[in-house]
């Protein structure tokens, strides 16, 4: 059921990549970033009410860390979505499936040493890098020598952005709602977004240009809530790698409604994208009758 949560979510920050693209002639990044953050707290205080669920956490400082790292990886890639091809920029913020495969795996070796279950976890880390290799074949980034700062904040982006997901598993582990975790987020998002303004400034509203801003809140909204449900009942590693499926929703808007063309070698990095995801799938159910408690 992981699998569907995370090609739901996919699905959503998709569309909202879209929604972005026509409001970003408009309104700047901050701007986005913060109004997104708005309509993700009106949302989620009628849903959280609706619900019954209380907002009160008895871990305020996993929530302010998952704020941090979250907005600062969401900060990073628009200054490298500035600084470099888009492309390229994307890439980099998709290596944090890479990320989390190598943290998960490096930390079970520094604790478990030889006991660490390499032979159960090798495969799903070969998956995870079977799907970064068709989401290069897809994107083909390029780099100038004058772009290494923006290709060093971009790997940042990526960094932080495993950080951020690691930390939602953990919030989950904790036993936060998936409500909760998106509410305090996107007060971190309103946060970091109208800092921002202050500094770049604020578009004047136009109508109906100014109408893409609420379902751009409302499908990040979605994708946060079905992102985070994932990692809350899913294995980590296949969730990671199932994130890759963005890409190929991207690629078919791009085909459909933008009229753009995808070559030989980006068709054959769709197919391995989805492969690898199939395959990630496949092979934790297998494992999962010997699957230790804390890998979920």
């Amino acid at each position: 059921m992981q699998a569907l949560w995370m090609l739901l979510a996919s699905l959503f920050f998709a569309t909202m990549g879209v929604c972005i693209k026509f409001a970003s002639e408009h309104f700047n990044s901050f701007e986005i970033v913060c109004y997104r953050g708005m309509v993700g707290v009106i949302f989620l205080l009628g849903l959280t009410r609706v619900r019954g669920v209380s907002l009160r956490t008895s871990v305020p400082m996993m929530h302010f860390w998952r704020s941090v790292v979250g907005v600062t990886a969401l900060t990073s890639w628009f200054y490298a979505i500035a600084a470099l091809p888009l492309a390229t920029a994307v890439t980099l913020n998709y290596m944090s499936s890479v990320w989390i495969a190598a943290f998960l795996l490096g930390g079970a070796l520094l604790v478990q040493g030889r006991n660490a279950p390499i032979k159960q976890q090798g495969p799903l880390f070969l998956a995870v890098l079977a799907g970064f290799a068709g989401v290069a074949m897809m994107l083909r980034p390029t780099l100038n020598e004058d772009q290494f700062v923006g290709a060093f904040v971009g790997l940042l982006s990526g960094i932080f952005s495993a950080f951020a997901y690691l930390q939602v598993a953990a919030l989950s582990r904790a036993g936060e709602p998936e409500s909760r975790t998106v509410f305090y987020f996107s007060i971190g998002a309103v946060l970091a977004g109208a800092l921002g303004m202050v500094f770049a400034g604020a578009s004047t509203w136009h109508w109906p240009s100014a109408l893409w801003l609420l379902p751009i809140g409302l499908l990040a909204v979605f994708g946060q809530l079905c992102m985070t449900r994932a990692y809350a009942s899913g294995a980590t590693l296949v969730v990671a790698n199932l994130q890759y499926s963005g890409i190929v929703f991207a690629g078919i808007y791009s085909l459909t409604l933008f009229g753009d063309q995808l070559p030989l070698i980006g068709w054959l990095g769709m197919g391995l994208i989805i492969v690898s995801g199939i395959t990630a799938t496949v092979l934790r159910a297998r494992a999962v009758p010997h699957a230790p408690a804390e890998d979920h």
